[in-house]
């Protein structure tokens, strides 16, 4: 039976490039190809989307293979089918014979079937000596059994890509859960942190999620939803950190010894930078941040309790706040703050006030775990007139002092401290403090 020489469409139905070129694939199958009819119909029917088939045009398909008596498509076999119209219509289900028309039209422009239309547009079949077809017209299958390893493969890409966008969507919704439950846990539990921000930024995000979204928009969307859960996250880790003082060392890098009894073991800024000896004496408290001095820290005066900065500044020397906020910005993405809670920073406090607070946070870098997520904590105390840098400075240069003060006892010199006093002791320290501001010009 003859069914390699190309074929025009009857009537009016134009030929197209893509008519040819479907021919021309299915003249070029392999003589010892054969596929199951019904595997190969149910991988057209899985990759359907991607072949652009409609679901009606698969109803006509499946009633087109129904008329090829064989289970297996082979190079050998005939595979043109010459149902009329009626028959047709009734296998599948009774569809009208516009719509029939319409999504046969769908399945020659998709490539899966090609129409053999006789000189007079008549589907029919001639058969020869000893009852064998010898020229048949109608729809030719032959690009089923041409491209069935082609629809193999869709139907697998098209199954890993339902797979792939289940289990984004299985991430949203736990990422979407664990962020809003964290939030709503820092509310409740009256942790400091910028929340009102945190819901505003998911706020923001979810509504970028449209109603049906494809794979690549979820991931982007999942992305930053895990990039506010570390800020939560981190924020939350931060506080309840603060909250065991006592917490082992391997488990808690953020640990640092309060030697200050009147401090409230709740403020997270003293606990981790140290306490600070007012003017006045031992435990003024520095929640009462209206009390603390008003006027700006001199630059000397930070640089000398933060020197671990002097080595990201250029040439490493500051003259200047504009040199000291430079290297500030420089020392950020090392310890790990990123560029939105830095401006957060800057917005609240001002450039110098937050270059101090990350110095200062530098100098004790191998205490504290969460550096990004500690600078917004003490930005929102910022923000609620809750924390002043001068505590922080304070506490450096004391704790520098302390131990210089040791340092200078184990070499053997006598009387820095008397063998019959509490070396180290508060008062000592605060009045060697204040000794070393006037010294320098420091003093308040």
């Amino acid at each position: 039976m003859k069914t390699s020489i190309a074929t025009t469409p009857f009537g009016r139905r134009p030929m197209t490039l893509g008519q040819l070129a479907t021919q021309l694939t299915a003249s070029e199958i392999d003589e010892e190809a054969r596929a199951s009819k019904w595997q190969v119909f149910r991988d057209i029917r899985e990759a359907r989307e991607a072949l652009g088939a409609t679901d009606r045009a698969l109803a006509i398909l499946n009633a087109l293979l129904s008329f090829h008596r064989a289970d297996e498509l082979t190079a050998e076999d005939g595979l043109i089918v010459f149902p009329s119209n009626e028959q047709l219509s009734r296998r599948a289900n009774g569809m009208p014979a516009s719509t029939l028309r319409r999504h046969l039209a769908n399945l020659v422009a998709t490539g899966l079937i090609i129409r053999r239309d006789s000189p007079n547009g008549k589907r029919f079949a001639r058969k020869g000596q000893g009852g064998a077809i010898d020229q048949a017209y109608g729809f030719d299958l032959s690009p089923i059994l041409a491209r069935a390893e082609e629809f193999k493969a869709l139907a697998a890409a098209v199954q890993e890509e339902r797979k792939a966008l289940r289990l984004v969507k299985e991430r949203l919704t736990i990422c979407r859960r664990d962020v809003v439950k964290m939030i709503e846990a820092g509310i409740n539990e009256g942790v400091p942190g910028n929340w009102q921000g945190f819901l505003r930024r998911y706020e923001t995000i979810v509504a970028r999620l449209p109603r049906t979204a494809a794979r690549l928009t979820i991931e982007a969307i999942c992305n930053e939803l895990e990039d506010l859960w570390i800020d939560v996250h981190q924020t939350l880790e931060s506080f309840i950190n603060s909250q065991n003082p006592d917490a082992n060392e391997s488990h808690s890098e953020r640990h640092i010894h309060n030697s200050n009894p009147y401090v409230s073991s709740t403020d997270e800024s003293e606990q981790s930078l140290g306490d600070i000896n007012e003017a006045s004496g031992v435990g003024a408290k520095t929640d009462n941040v209206r009390a603390l001095p008003s006027r700006d820290l001199p630059l000397g005066m930070v640089v000398d309790a933060c020197p671990e900065l002097l080595t990201l500044a250029r040439e490493g020397q500051i003259r200047t706040w504009r040199d000291f906020v430079a290297a500030a910005e420089q020392a950020r993405p090392f310890m790990g703050i990123s560029p939105s809670a830095w401006q957060e920073a800057v917005e609240v406090m001002g450039p110098e006030k937050a270059a101090i607070t990350v110095a200062a946070i530098l100098q004790r870098s191998d205490r504290i775990a969460s550096r990004g997520g500690y600078l917004r904590n003490l930005t929102e105390r910022a923000r609620d007139e809750k924390f002043s840098v001068w505590p922080m400075i304070m506490a450096l240069l004391r704790e520098k002092l302390d131990a210089q003060a040791k340092a200078t006892e184990n070499t053997g010199r006598s009387g820095a401290y008397p063998a019959d006093r509490d070396r180290g002791s508060a008062v000592e320290i605060s009045e060697a403090l204040r000794k070393n501001m006037k010294k320098k010009g420091w003093e308040r």
